[in-house]
């Protein structure tokens, strides 16, 4: 509508259409169109036969929902808590949030002149009951139900509030019951017998008796604290100032909840509706601000899209998606505490810099597979569980190799039969004679992952030359397939 009112041709009523059954129908109208006589559901070609000068466009399903998105984006400013209620709705929690505008009331006058201001026609409801806001949104002229009169409410609106099917809503109909309150004064036994439980649990929801299960669009965080400005900023350094009053904020309170925070998400929310955010990772929980604003540092350091703030950001706030315990950290008399948590704070500062896919530990594994003995983790990763490397006695050489061959090399070796060691064996086309071996160690395959796999049998060598390896059988001398040598890792 804008890009034709730019023109000097003055604009034709504007119809969007969809395909129904093999036929092009009218899905939405603008005014002008309303006013002329056309309704919703209209063929086209009824349509044109009325009015022969249309401006006709195809709904775009995936246009339509990203712009329902970015409106729910925007909408954060209000409460975090956002369910889309496609393919043109929204259900907002308010719940503990009205204080901050003042009351409901200028709450949803802010929310209707900023919807409003952006060329977006919005009906708004405050309700105690989703659904019942929901169908009064749609169906009703209430603005805001008093509490616990959500059921009066809604008891003139007709029955296509509930948002039944289109044959269930004729057999009602049909039966002489045209609005809500007349389904809700008849038992609901014989709704539940002729359209089953779900029609009757829309009911009691629409009435306020049963609150459906809310499925945010983005997970609510355990902790979060905003700043407002009746100015937007934009220069670097006052969001960096507010950033760092907001870290303060949220320390304080994960102090008096002795917690600290996994995950920090700082939101900036621009003058125009456009909404950015950033998310940092730690390894370890934290509430320390100097850790936290170095942090952000990196990461906005890192970005290869630089936040801009365009006409300035009139919100910013931080979230906390994911907070565990932390106590104060008691160091000990060697100072292995201070060291672990400064290497922590480092693998948090690499990760943040370079990605958390790119910095990686290893966690010991709970299974007697060579190949499964460690995994990689992302360094951030903080398992509920502390896993404990094997420590090996003293004295004792290593049981294993530090790093083993993947897939295992193949070699050409002589040994003696049934269960002997190697007496010496080709490998990169050299000949290693074994002087000293310690052997065998049986490994059964873990048949549940790999049933035909065959047992092997590791043994721990030395050739004359003093390097030593670690080989296994893979199989048993006596069966039907030749038994395989292979090298499967070096020692030091």
């Amino acid at each position: 509508m804008r890009r034709r009112r730019d023109t000097e041709t003055p604009a034709e009523p504007l119809v969007i259409t969809e395909k129904v059954k093999g036929a092009m129908r009218l899905a939405a109208i603008s005014p002008e169109a309303k006013r002329a006589g056309l309704l919703p559901g209209l063929t086209l070609a009824d349509a044109r036969a009325r009015i022969p000068d249309l401006w006709v466009e195809e709904m775009d399903p995936h246009a339509d929902a990203a712009l329902l998105d970015r409106i729910a984006d925007d909408c954060d400013r209000f409460t975090p808590v956002i369910v889309i209620d496609a393919p043109e709705g929204l259900l907002l929690d308010i719940t503990g949030c009205d204080h901050l505008f003042g009351s409901e009331a200028q709450l949803r006058t802010l929310f209707n002149a900023r919807l409003r201001r952006a060329g977006i026609h919005v009906r708004a409801v405050i309700a105690s009951a989703p659904d019942a806001a929901r169908a009064l949104a749609r169906y009703g002229r209430t603005a805001i139900v008093p509490p616990g009169e959500d059921a009066a409410a809604v008891r003139p609106l007709p029955i296509a509030a509930l948002g039944l099917a289109d044959d269930a809503r004729l057999s009602i109909s049909r039966a002489g019951l045209k609005t809500i309150g007349a389904i809700a004064d008849r038992p609901s036994t014989a709704f539940a017998a002729r359209f089953g439980e779900k029609m009757t649990l829309r009911l009691r929801r629409v009435l306020g008796e049963a609150d459906p299960p809310l499925d945010p669009r983005r997970p609510v965080p355990m902790l979060w604290v905003e700043r407002r400005f009746p100015e937007p900023i934009g220069r670097a350094e006052d969001i960096e100032a507010v950033l760092g009053e907001l870290s303060d904020k949220a320390s304080n309170r994960l102090g008096e909840q002795r917690e600290g925070g996994r995950v920090f998400e700082a939101s900036f929310f621009r003058a125009d509706g456009a909404v950015r955010r950033i998310a940092v990772e730690t390894g370890r929980p934290i509430r320390n601000t100097r850790i936290l604003l170095r942090l952000f540092r990196e990461k906005l350091d890192a970005l290869a899209d630089p936040v801009d703030p365009g006409f300035g950001f009139d919100m910013i706030r931080l979230s906390l998606p994911v907070t565990e315990p932390l106590d104060t950290i008691q160091p000990g008399l060697d100072g292995h505490a201070i060291e672990a948590d400064e290497v922590a704070d480092l693998a948090d500062r690499l990760s943040t810099r370079f990605g958390t896919a790119n910095v990686l530990r290893f966690l010991p594994e709970d299974t007697h597979d060579p190949n499964r003995a460690a995994k990689a983790v992302p360094a951030s990763f903080n398992p509920l569980t502390s896993p404990v490397w094997p420590t090996p006695e003293e004295e004792e050489p290593p049981l294993r190799p530090v790093q083993i061959f993947d897939p295992p090399q193949l070699v050409d070796a002589s040994a003696q039969v049934p269960d002997g060691p190697p007496l010496h064996f080709n490998w990169r086309r050299r000949k290693h004679v074994v002087v000293h071996a310690e052997g065998p160690e049986r490994i059964a395959p873990e048949w549940w992952r790999a049933p035909d796999a065959s047992e092997r049998d590791y043994y721990r060598v030395e050739d004359i030359e003093g390097r030593r390896f670690w080989l296994f059988r893979s199989g048993a001398y006596g069966s039907k397939a030749h038994p395989r040598w292979y090298v499967h890792g070096l020692f030091a």
